[in-house]
């Protein structure tokens, strides 16, 4: 079912400050900021050649970045992205074996303007998981 890794995303508290580090200091190619109010947050995309680090920044009171980054102050790793196929085969075969699906199990439209899910972190040893249908 899974396919490769899309990206591993990591909250930080200065997205500006991220960046910097990761084109500046890594030499990484970074992408423009992008807003997503949809989600709550502000993403930036390092481009690697096997995959992506997603950079995210709360946007707003609400964001689930800020609750996290309350607990994580320093920031720290949110979730790791994998690709399916078809999201919604992937979810009912999820929901089959009892995993939860966070909100209201719909796909929203994600940073790559493709369908996302995202899975319980108590399902996965800790992990918070996004699908994103390839």
């Amino acid at each position: 079912m899974l396919g490769r890794v899309n990206h591993i995303a990591i909250a930080v508290p200065d997205l500006a400050a991220a960046t910097a580090a990761y084109r500046d200091t890594l030499g990484a190619a970074v992408s423009q900021p992008q807003p997503l109010p949809e989600h709550g947050v502000t993403v930036v995309f390092v481009e690697l050649p096997n995959t992506k680090v997603e950079l995210l920044e709360p946007l707003g009171q609400d964001s689930p970045i800020a609750v996290f980054l309350e607990k994580n102050p320093s920031g720290g790793m949110h979730h790791i992205c994998y690709e399916v196929d078809d999201i919604l085969v992937a979810r009912d075969r999820l929901v089959a074996t009892g995993a939860r699906v966070l909100g209201d199990g719909q796909p929203k439209t994600g940073a790559h303007g493709k369908p996302v899910l995202f899975l319980h972190p108590k399902d996965f040893f800790g992990t918070l998981i996004e699908l994103e249908q390839a």
